[in-house]
This record gives structure tokens, C-alpha cells and sequence, in this order.
């Protein structure tokens, strides 16, 4: 009988120290996953892949996030993150119903609800 086992392929973009280093105030993790295909049979021992997922920690670190500058910068990070996950993925699994600017359209929208949560909690602290 033949086992499909997920796999599931993490990347960080951030330098640990650790395995489970905390998430900073000031960063934000853009994660894409894709289902993906495999050749029909394996060679004994191998395991298709049917999940992939990568994640990049996007920080805003030396951005003034009060500013429109600052915001701007930030949120092109972010797009770039989302856009640099889908080609790896795209690279590593080119047989991948999802396509690339489908990809990083939906890894952006789902990082964007934390990006403005750091903006508006920038906005007010600067108006403090």
C-alpha cells in the first residue's frame, strides 16, 4: 500500500540563534504553501511531496513605521518577501497548480492584516 506522508519544507529569513527564536515586535512572517505533485511511484524509501509551505520573517527594522516613508518601504519588503517564496516554490515544484502571482498575491494578503497592526500601533505611539 502506498503512504502519502506531508512534507513540509520551511525556510526562515532571519538569522537565529535558535530553533524557536520569538517573533521581534517589528517583524512580520509571510508564509506561502502550495499542493503540489509528485511522480506516481516512488522508488522505495522515497516520500512524496503533497505539501510544501516556506515562510520568510520580514522585519522592519530601521523603518519609522509613523512615517509614510517608512510604511511605504515596509510594505514593498513584504511584497518582496511574498514574491521571492512563490518563485523558490515555483523553482522547487514547477508542476504546482497555483501560479506564481497567485501565490504571492494570496502569501501578501495574508501578511498584511500584521503589517497594518505595526503601522497603526506606529502611528499612535509617534502621536503620543
Amino acid at each position: 500500500m502506498k503512504r502519502i506522508i506531508p512534507v513540509m519544507v520551511g525556510v526562515i529569513f532571519a538569522s537565529t540563534l535558535a530553533n524557536t527564536e520569538a517573533q521581534t515586535d517589528q517583524e512580520v512572517t509571510i508564509q506561502a504553501s502550495r499542493a503540489v505533485t509528485t511522480a506516481e511511484h516512488t522508488m522505495p524509501g522515497q516520500i512524496p511531496v503533497v505539501h510544501a509551505s516556506l515562510s520568510y520573517t520580514v522585519s522592519a527594522a530601521g523603518l519609522d513605521l509613523a512615517t509614510p516613508a517608512g510604511v511605504k518601504e515596509f510594505e514593498k519588503r513584504v511584497t518582496d518577501a511574498a514574491a521571492a517564496i512563490c518563485k523558490e516554490l515555483t523553482r522547487q515544484f514547477p508542476l504546482s497548480r497555483t501560479s506564481e502571482a497567485e501565490c504571492a498575491r494570496t502569501a501578501k494578503a495574508d501578511g498584511m492584516p500584521k503589517v497594518r497592526e505595526l503601522e497603526a500601533a506606529a502611528a499612535k505611539s509617534a502621536k503620543k
